[in-house]
């Protein structure tokens, strides 16, 4: 049994609503905290992808960036997230 969400279980109308319903700021906040996921699961791999790494960590960087406190309440939060990224990608680099 698959965890994947069945393709008619997917309803347009509900995630426009959701979509419309929740403030940008988390949205965002989410995304970044999956593309952490994604970098630290980069540098975690046998040998460590660090390009891929590396792609993920600038991207998040800009975004951050760019959005600065406009990401609202959690901001210091997605920049302290981004300089432990960060340091675990110098750790793996060195390691190498």
């Amino acid at each position: 049994m698959s965890d994947e969400p069945r393709e008619e279980d997917f309803n347009e109308a509900e995630e426009i609503a959701f979509l419309r319903s929740t403030p940008v700021e988390a949205i965002l906040g989410n995304h970044l905290f999956v593309l952490f996921q994604v970098a630290a699961l980069r540098l975690g791999e046998t040998p460590p992808n660090l390009e891929a790494a590396q792609l993920v960590i600038d991207t998040v960087a800009a975004m951050i960036s760019v959005a600065g406190d406009r990401l609202g309440e959690h901001a210091e939060i997605y920049r302290s997230a981004l300089a432990e990224v960060q340091q675990a990608y110098v750790r793996a680099k060195s390691a190498n």
